[in-house]
């Protein structure tokens, strides 16, 4: 026999908690009767409809750390020049002057003096390497590189790329990066009879660079600065008052600059620990105020809107009319002992066709889930329904901001 399940031991952060006057209801045996297994079938039904509330409530806000980053906080862009070798005759042509002179100044360096000119480089080839480096990156730090072919090399599958200092936009070394290149495509075959799969030209190295030197990072201090991803005002002013009602107990510490930056005083119990109030600054949960938004892709025929953007009152007529031009090459012989040439005569037909017009009509409050829903059925494309769209933002019936990529 299973123990009892006390029901005022089940609530959860909504605020939904059951009664006090509620006692214990012992779960049934195979044996009771049947109204122990209906209380039994209630408390599963009860408790699966308290769990789905705490699950909505938890999925209708966002964490703060999805929706901000500090400032100061960010990462950096490194770059530098290397030479990949090790090649399958793949490399860089001898027209390539760089990458003879890289690898005669690394061979010199070496202590081997050989003359640029007369080295071939078809093993070799010349690369831009990139990489991130993190905020607050130590000393010692394994980070990820990207080397591209910057000459005429065909592929960089199977190279190794030799010892590349990475430099930051002040001109500071902060990584050393040295490893085999990985690519994520191929070249099978050779001359004109070759196929190539994705693209050999740009590979990585993983973990292939060492930090050298500390990070210009800014430290947190007292005084943090929020920014949000996406600016907005409303958004901006619910996290300042999220943060006012978890930290400012006596006085407010958060306040919106404006719709992109939150001003944060950190409470004196919590400066000795910046890390901790940032982390936890970070778990608070923000309702996102979404602006009514439609993007399209007219070069893909893609649409992307939300589901609550409304469209006033309106009709819409769209036809189609298409124009074909066909020309026909017909072949004019002369006639037997006669003085003729024989001719090319282009014959030249033109067709217009003009579709009967569909209209659809909208009432109040219609959504653009709705229109696309009715311009589909009447068999209008993606490129359609994106100029029906445009038309009616210039109309002022589309109560969203209508963004063309």
């Amino acid at each position: 026999m299973r123990s009892a399940v006390p029901i005022s031991s089940i609530a959860c952060s909504s605020g939904f908690f059951p009664s006090k006057n509620m006692r214990s209801i012992p779960t049934a045996t195979r044996g009771a009767g049947t109204c122990a297994c209906r209380a039994d079938t209630f408390v599963g039904a009860w408790f699966l409809a308290v769990l789905l509330l705490c699950v909505s409530n938890a999925e209708a806000a966002t964490r703060l750390k999805d929706l901000v980053s500090i400032e100061g906080v960010r990462d950096n862009q490194l770059v530098g020049y290397g030479v990949v070798v090790g090649l399958n005759k793949t490399g860089d042509k001898q027209q390539t002057i760089f990458s003879t002179q890289s690898l005669a100044n690394m061979l010199q360096k070496m202590g081997v003096s050989v003359d640029g000119t007369t080295i071939k480089v078809a093993n070799t080839a010349g690369v831009m390497v990139t990489a991130i480096l993190p905020p607050f990156a130590q000393p010692g730090t394994k980070i990820d590189v990207t080397a591209a072919a910057v000459g005429d090399a065909t592929n960089l599958q199977g190279g190794l790329l030799l010892m590349t200092s990475l430099r930051g936009t002040n001109g500071q070394v902060y990584a050393i990066a040295q490893g085999s290149v990985v690519t994520g495509g191929f070249v099978a075959g050779r001359g004109g009879n070759n196929q190539t799969v994705n693209h050999p030209t740009v590979g990585r190295v993983p973990n292939g660079a060492s930090v050298e030197r500390a990070a210009p990072s800014v430290e947190p201090t007292t005084h943090v600065r929020l920014q949000l991803r996406d600016e907005d005002f409303a958004t901006a002013s619910r996290i300042a008052e999220v943060i006012n009602k978890q930290f400012g107990a006596e006085t407010s510490v958060a306040k919106a600059e404006n719709s992109a930056l939150v001003d944060v005083d950190t409470p004196p119990d919590w400066r000795p620990r910046m890390a901790e109030f940032i982390a936890a600054v970070g778990e608070l949960r923000v309702e996102v105020d979404v602006p009514a938004k439609i993007v399209v892709n007219e070069r893909t025929g893609t649409i992307v809107m939300g589901k609550d953007v409304r469209i006033s009152p309106v009709a819409i007529l769209h036809g189609n009319l298409s124009v074909e031009i066909q020309t026909v090459l017909q072949v004019s012989q002369p006639g037997q002992l006669s003085q003729g040439k024989t001719e090319v005569v282009p014959e030249v037909t033109v067709r217009a066709k003009d579709e009967p017009t569909k209209s659809v009509v909208l009432k109040q409050g219609a959504t653009v889930e709705e229109l696309v829903r009715a311009l589909t059925a009447i068999g209008s494309s993606a490129r359609d329904i994106i100029a029906i769209l445009q038309n009616l933002r210039v109309a002022g019936a589309l109560d969203a901001e209508l963004e063309v990529i």
